[in-house]
This record gives C-alpha cells, sequence and structure tokens, in this order.
C-alpha cells in the first residue's frame, strides 16, 4: 500500500531554525518562534497599533476595527489553520502578529501619502517598513538593535506577498528599500516562496479583513444587508441563518452570518492547502519554499467569490463618500507634516531630529527615510495632534 504523503512533514522546525543575525543563548522554556511571538507582542510598535486604524479614521468612532484587533484575529485565524495543517503554530502566530506593524496611521491612505512624498527617496512600503521596525527601529536591547527575530520570521514578514525577485542573480533595483538593506547583511532569499506557515498568516490576513470589513461596513450605514446579501458567500450564510433563525435581531443574524462566511473561508484554505501539501509530498521546508507555486490557498471558486467581495468593498465601502471624505483628510495630514518636517527637522522631538541630522550627511534620501519613519510610528490620533500644533496658529505647542 501507497504511504499518503504527510502535510506535517514539511512544517518549519524550531530545533532546525536557521537561527537570528545575532547568535543568543536558547531559552530553556520557550522554542525559537516563542520567543519572536513575545518579542512582537511586548515592543511598542505593537503597542501602537491599538490607535491605528484600518479604513476608519480613528476619532470617528470606537466600535471598527484597529490594526491592533486586525492583527489579533489574523493571529487567531493563523493558528487555527496552522494546527489543523499540522504547521508550527507559534511561527505562524509571530508572523501574523508582526505583518501590519509597519503601517503608518490612518490605514492604507497614510501609506500612499507616505510613499508619494517617498518617491524620488526610494519609496515607502508598509511590509518593508515592518521588516524595519523588527531589524532596526525598536531598541529594546542592549547587544543590537531591533528584535533579533529568527530567519524564518524575518522571511515570512518580507515575503508577506509572495517571493520579491524572479531567481537568483536577478536585478534588485526594484526592491523596497528596507528589504533590500537587510537582505545585504542577511540573505532572506527573496526569490523563493515563504515557509507554509507565513503564507498561512498571508491568508489569515485575507480572511480576515475581508470578513470584518463587511462587518464595519454594516455597522457604518455604508451599504445595506439587502446589498450585502447579494454577494456569493454572503447571500448563502444570511440564508442558512434566516432558515435557522427566523425573524432573528438584525444584528445577532449579522453576526451570525458573517462567522459562517469567516468558517466557510477558514474551510476552504483548510482543504485546498491541505490538498496542494498532499500533492506536493514535500518532505522538508525547502521544498516549500521552492515549489513552484503557493501551497497555502482558497481553491478557484473561493478566489471567485473573493474577487466578488473585494470589488463590492471597493465601491460602495472604500471609495464611499464618508470614507473619501476622511481620506482626503488624512492624505493631507500625512503630506503636510513630511513637508514640515523636512524643511525644519528640529520640529521634530530632540532624538528624531538629531537622527535627521546625522543622516543627512548621507544625502537627502537617508534624512528623508528617518522623517518618514517617524511619521509611520504615529498613531492616528498622534499625527492629528502634530499637524494640529504644527499648523494651527491657536494650537498651544
Amino acid at each position: 500500500m501507497t504511504r499518503r504523503p504527510d502535510p506535517a512533514l514539511c512544517a518549519a522546525k524550531p530545533s532546525a531554525s536557521r537561527g537570528r543575525l545575532h547568535a543568543e543563548p536558547e531559552s530553556a522554556n520557550r522554542t525559537p518562534f516563542q520567543r519572536d511571538r513575545d518579542r512582537i507582542i511586548h515592543c511598542g510598535a505593537f503597542r501602537r497599533l491599538k490607535h491605528k486604524t484600518q479604513v476608519f479614521v480613528e476619532h470617528e468612532g470606537d466600535y471598527y476595527r484597529t490594526r491592533l484587533t486586525h492583527s489579533l484575529e489574523v493571529a487567531q485565524v493563523a493558528r487555527t489553520l496552522a494546527r489543523s495543517l499540522g504547521l508550527d503554530e507559534d511561527l505562524a502566530e509571530a508572523v501574523a502578529l508582526a505583518h501590519d506593524l509597519g503601517h503608518t496611521p490612518f490605514g492604507h491612505t497614510g501609506e500612499d501619502a507616505l510613499a508619494e512624498r517617498m518617491a524620488p527617496f526610494g519609496g515607502f512600503d508598509h511590509n518593508a517598513q515592518a521588516l524595519k521596525i523588527v531589524t532596526r527601529i525598536e531598541q529594546r536591547y542592549a547587544d543590537f538593535d531591533g528584535l533579533n527575530l529568527t530567519w524564518e520570521t524575518l522571511e515570512g514578514i518580507a515575503k508577506h506577498n509572495g517571493p520579491l525577485l524572479p531567481g537568483v542573480g536577478a536585478d534588485r533595483s526594484g526592491l523596497p528599500y528596507a528589504i533590500a538593506d537587510y537582505d545585504a547583511r542577511h540573505d532572506l532569499e527573496l526569490h523563493t516562496h515563504a515557509s507554509a506557515e507565513a503564507q498561512t498568516a498571508a491568508l489569515s490576513d485575507d480572511i480576515a479583513y475581508n470578513t470584518h470589513d463587511l462587518d464595519d461596513g454594516l455597522r457604518a450605514g455604508l451599504f445595506t444587508v439587502e446589498e450585502a446579501r447579494t454577494l456569493p458567500l454572503v447571500g448563502e450564510a444570511w440564508a442558512e441563518v434566516d432558515a435557522r433563525w427566523p425573524g432573528l435581531d438584525p444584528l445577532r443574524a449579522q453576526s451570525e452570518a458573517l462567522r459562517r462566511v469567516f468558517g466557510m473561508m477558514v474551510a476552504d484554505v483548510t482543504a485546498e492547502s491541505g490538498a496542494r501539501l498532499a500533492r506536493l509530498g514535500a518532505s522538508c521546508m525547502a521544498e516549500v519554499q521552492a515549489a513552484p507555486e503557493p501551497v497555502i490557498a482558497f481553491s478557484s471558486g473561493m478566489r471567485a467569490a473573493i474577487s466578488a467581495l473585494r470589488r463590492f468593498l471597493m465601491a460602495r465601502m472604500y471609495r464611499h463618500w464618508r470614507v473619501a471624505r476622511m481620506r482626503r483628510k488624512a492624505a493631507t495630514v500625512v503630506s503636510d507634516l513630511f513637508a514640515i518636517f523636512s524643511e525644519e527637522p528640529h520640529l521634530m522631538p530632540p532624538d528624531w531630529s538629531a537622527a535627521a541630522r546625522a543622516a543627512g550627511a548621507g544625502g537627502a534620501a537617508e534624512r528623508a527615510r528617518v522623517i518618514a519613519d517617524y511619521i509611520a510610528g504615529m498613531t492616528d490620533r498622534f499625527a492629528l495632534q502634530e499637524h494640529k500644533v504644527l499648523t494651527d496658529p491657536q494650537a498651544r505647542a
């Protein structure tokens, strides 16, 4: 009888980790990936996610998801999927918790505004910024900058959207600066796929934001239940709730329906990924990384359903006039702050001002990157406060 390949054979093994850039003694109580997870949770950038928003500007309401609540939801899904597939749960969770550390205030709007300002200086990318935070910006340890995470966690952060290079020796000029800078010191093999655990974290991100953006959009009144029910998955889930609990309170019905949408996505990824891993028959993590396609994925049918959902959210939520107004204000805040600090770096706090002056010796691009780091680390409320102090004559400094 032919023995069926065990998908768990390709899981990342803590005992076989490729280690850290700076050698450290191993913990007696935690695996290397557990230590990574704990370091991420305790870092300052993770705490600030509490006051960084997804779609809505923070002061518009306290109910809507923040980057922190989103990251926790992604981590929960990643652990569930990893457990179902026999992968290392701690590595999947660590990558999930770190994936949004590099986000600017005001979500993708702030990122777009900062990227526009940074275009002459190498650009700005939140995935690259997350890598920079955990390898340079966080300063909590005596022996090194950053968190000194394992190679596997850093690989997962850098390759959140898949391989970054078509092959070894390819031109690296198009890489985000922060990723190219770190990769030159510590090769992350950017031409390959990430581990199955990191791929799991990336798909968990999709599952989480697809469902919670529906929830937030409905609660904000940006579209109606009747409109949402025209969507694949959503209509099926709501019909099931109606049949089981006729006349259920609308908010409870919404929660029950979206919980089912969530479950459908998780079940689909579990089935499709289990089949891909079994077909590949990988006996180690390296074979997953070298595979011609991702091993953690949605089925073709689920991808089509999610594409329809994303088109709906783009038209009815992300481009809604109320959201567009907030996006306009947020972009102005970020753009203005960059212009002000570029002209007068001494208006930043002393440590950042000193860093900008020191970086200036290396050229305008180096100074601009320090200013971008300062702005990217701001919470929504702090960015609004800084903008008001610097632009409103009646505001107290």
